[in-house]
């Protein structure tokens, strides 16, 4: 995260009862829903490998009296089977939904060398399988490399629940036909009245991350 989850607790009175964490690689933020008594986390992580390294590192701590789901599976706005762009280098961070694009210039020695198919799902249909008690998530932390549109499409009702918004975004394409900033800032804005008030880019402002909170 570009933007400490700390920090932004303490500057803007964050109330976080629980967390959708979607793109979770390998559970780098665990100690800080701990510290901060997030005790509702469901991480959601696609690709295989860093599936079952989310999976060991949480087995490895003490989460006694917390609620904690793991799930080696895509979100997007729909089922099925879709293909993951996979690379090595960057310890699998940048893998994507999307092929990637503008990425390949900024950082030239990120190659993407695997092509790999992944489960799918989309989030209102997941809580609702799973009985998941949906007023107990207030809070989603998603880094999807581009993809976060399509997932917000597939958690229409879900978002009804979201107070609060952790997202990457971009200024570029990154990724083929990857989502702009300015338009989260329209589709969360118009439809579910977030505000962005915070935003941090990087690598030549294309790309950084933006925290969402619901307009009262």
């Amino acid at each position: 995260m570009l933007l400490q989850l700390s920090e932004l607790i303490g500057k803007h009175s964050l109330n976080i009862k629980g967390v959708y964490h979607i793109g979770a690689h390998h559970g780098q933020e665990f100690e800080s829903y701990k510290k901060w008594c997030i005790n509702n986390i469901i991480f959601f992580e696609a690709f295989g490998p860093n599936y079952l390294k989310l999976r060991e590192y949480i087995d490895s701590q003490e989460t006694e009296g917390m609620n904690i789901h793991m799930e080696n599976i895509a979100l997007g706005h729909r089922d099925g089977e879709h293909p993951l762009y996979v690379e090595t280098e960057n310890k699998s961070m940048s893998c994507s939904l999307l092929k990637p694009k503008v990425h390949l210039d900024l950082y030239p020695k990120i190659t993407f060398d695997e092509e790999v198919n992944v489960k799918q799902t989309f989030l209102d249909k997941f809580v609702i399988e799973k009985n998941v008690d949906t007023s107990k998530f207030n809070f989603i932390n998603i880094d999807v490399q581009g993809y976060e549109l399509e997932v917000f499409k597939g958690a229409a009702h879900t978002l009804n629940d979201i107070d609060y918004i952790y997202t990457e975004v971009n200024n570029d394409e990154l990724y083929e036909n990857c989502v702009q900033m300015s338009d989260l800032d329209e589709f969360l804005g118009d439809l579910w009245g977030f505000e962005r008030i915070e935003t941090k880019l990087v690598g030549n402002q294309k790309w950084g991350d933006a925290l969402y909170v619901k307009r009262q």
